[in-house]
């Protein structure tokens, strides 16, 4: 297999990094990330479904679909949280998931994941959250950390927070420290489990703004997981429906919006029909197994009353 993708170094400008970006999406002519009829489950529960997704480079991508339909799974398989029962996965035309642990670690730096409920360290500050990966992976100076530090929480109009520790922050803020910890590597790809759940309007906007942002300004390809109908309308370019593990709509959320499957106009109608509920069916289906199989035995019946 070839080399993975080299990463940039991070003393590069947000517009030498745009640039490189862009330059190593032309050479691979391909998407970025590809998932090649993956299937996944979880003992009897299968969750993927011979699934398939191409992420295209420097774009905003939106998976959305109900709760429990497989759209956090999808994105732990792109970065290697998650193995595929089958299928394959490619990352920049490398087929990744057969990679061992050491041999994904390239691959990760150029991946930045934000996660559901942000996933910060508690005890640790700002600075000290942000400043760990670049412990891990970097042989920066004090000094150099704290102005990468610096400049990602600029970027996420956090500046000056460092010193604060996570239980300061509202959640809003707690959203945009992990999203600046997710690019304090300068990754080429980020991808967001729910960014904008537990918001209030306004605070979901002004994360939907960042990822706009980041794209814009930083050539980074997004990949977004989401029920949020406005979150998705507002940062795709390319929305896919998911339903039970299957892609069941792709386009731009226009051509989503029109397809003519009533379980998409369901779900973006926000009306409920519990066929429609893959939650449902599967507690229907596992009520199913576990019921005590009926008896096959003969029926005998009771004696005759004995005579008086």
């Amino acid at each position: 297999m070839p080399p993975p993708p080299t990463k940039p170094p991070l003393d590069l400008t947000a517009s030498q990094a745009r640039a490189t970006w862009e330059a190593a999406s032309a050479k691979s002519g391909g998407p970025i990330v590809s998932m090649r009829n993956v299937s996944k489950s979880f003992g009897e529960q299968l969750v993927l479904d011979d699934f398939c997704l191409e992420v295209p480079a420097a774009k905003t991508t939106v998976i959305m679909g109900p709760s429990g339909c497989g759209k956090s799974v999808a994105l732990k398989h792109i970065v290697g949280l998650l193995k595929p029962d089958s299928g394959e996965i490619f990352f920049d035309g490398h087929r990744i998931d057969q990679l061992s642990e050491d041999e994904l670690a390239p691959i990760r730096l150029q991946i930045g994941l934000l996660f559901q409920m942000s996933a910060l360290f508690d005890s640790m500050t700002v600075a000290e959250n942000l400043e760990f990966p670049l412990i891990e992976h970097t042989r920066l100076t004090p000094k150099e950390r704290a102005a990468k530090i610096a400049d990602a929480l600029a970027t996420v109009d956090l500046a000056g927070a460092q010193p604060k520790l996570p239980a300061q922050l509202s959640g809003g803020q707690r959203k945009r420290v992990a999203l600046a910890r997710a690019i304090v590597l300068r990754p080429r790809v980020v991808l967001y489990d729910e960014p904008t759940t537990g918001l209030d309007p306004v605070r979901a906007d002004g994360i939907n703004e960042l990822i706009i942002k980041l794209n814009k300004s930083l050539g980074v390809t997004n990949v977004v997981v989401t029920h949020d109908l406005i979150s998705a309308q507002k940062v795709s370019d390319r929305v896919v429906m998911m339903l039970s593990g299957k892609i069941v709509a792709e386009g731009t959320y226009e051509e989503v919006a029109n397809n003519p499957d009533e379980r998409v106009q369901h779900f973006l109608a926000g009306k409920y029909f519990r066929e429609d509920d893959a939650d449902d069916q599967r507690l229907e289906q596992e009520a199913k197994t576990r019921a005590p199989a009926k008896s096959t035995a003969p029926t005998i019946s009771a004696p005759p009353p004995a005579p008086h």
